[in-house]
């Protein structure tokens, strides 16, 4: 009875913080609107989002380049269609991998951050006192941590798919024979431009995500140094769990229908 009603209180306490989330981003938009941009912060914030989180991001990309390279080849290679290996890549790292890879290593290091920092303010009552110092939280904690990571992650997204597609690369022609002419002139090929801006979309729309949960379950934050534990576990579960749902939803609405890049290019 007592773990029941445990989770039933925490399941409530998460209904909470998710309503406020959406309440919080009608106030972004809002006060995106009526009011000036604190530029020094949104700058300090921009430069944690990207040049930080920049050398994990590329990493990871590489790796994971390399590694569907290695799967995807020696399938396509069975039946003659290794030429189409650098194209499906291409389509691969720009229409999913890409986007929801680089937001979820943002969602691990910077929206904790997000929900640790500002959820450190909550429980020491500096938030409290910007507000005695009319000074609103919102300008000053949460719309320059938006714009950073909704402006830095299509940037990282770029970068990701260009690292990822050298990894690729690298493996299939050293390992594979596949020679670069073939696997670039696959990839641009099966390439269009709304696979890139679709992968710019998601991006953008991702790092809004992370940017509102993590910062919302910073300024509900309560409990002292556990509860700032719990918001920082609490906000990425809930910011991977938006950036997986999100990306369905997305995908259906950019890629639904019938027709194949791969098979029309082959």
């Amino acid at each position: 009875m007592t773990q029941a009603a445990d989770d039933s209180s925490n399941l409530r306490q998460w209904g909470r913080r998710a309503l406020a989330a959406i309440f919080l981003s009608g106030q972004v938009v809002i006060h995106l609107i009526s009011r000036p941009i604190h530029r020094r912060n949104t700058l300090e914030q921009m430069a944690a989002v990207g040049p930080e989180s920049l050398l994990i991001a590329l990493i990871t990309a590489s790796f994971v380049g390399m590694v569907f390279t290695i799967q995807v080849t020696r399938e396509f290679l069975s039946f003659g269609a290794g030429a189409a290996v650098g194209g499906v890549l291409a389509l691969t790292l720009a229409r999913e991998l890409g986007p929801v890879l680089t937001a979820v290593i943002i969602a691990g290091r910077v929206g904790s951050a997000f929900a640790a920092e500002i959820g450190t303010m909550r429980v020491t009552e500096q938030i409290d006192a910007l507000q005695i110092l009319k000074t609103d939280p919102i300008d000053y904690l949460v719309i320059p941590r938006v714009i950073a990571c909704a402006l830095m992650l299509p940037l990282l997204n770029v970068l990701s798919f260009i690292t990822g597609m050298t990894g690729g690369l690298l493996i299939a022609t050293n390992q594979y024979g596949i020679s670069y002419s073939v696997f670039l002139d696959s990839a641009k090929n099966f390439l269009s431009i709304w696979d890139l801006v679709s992968s710019l979309i998601k991006a953008f729309f991702f790092g809004i995500l992370i940017a509102v949960i993590g910062t919302s379950w910073g300024l509900t934050t309560t409990g002292g140094a556990k509860g700032v534990g719990q918001s920082t576990t609490t906000a990425v579960v809930t910011a991977l769990l938006a950036i997986f749902i999100s990306n369905f939803f997305l995908s259906w609405l950019m890629f639904q229908g019938t027709g194949s890049a791969v098979i029309s290019n082959f």
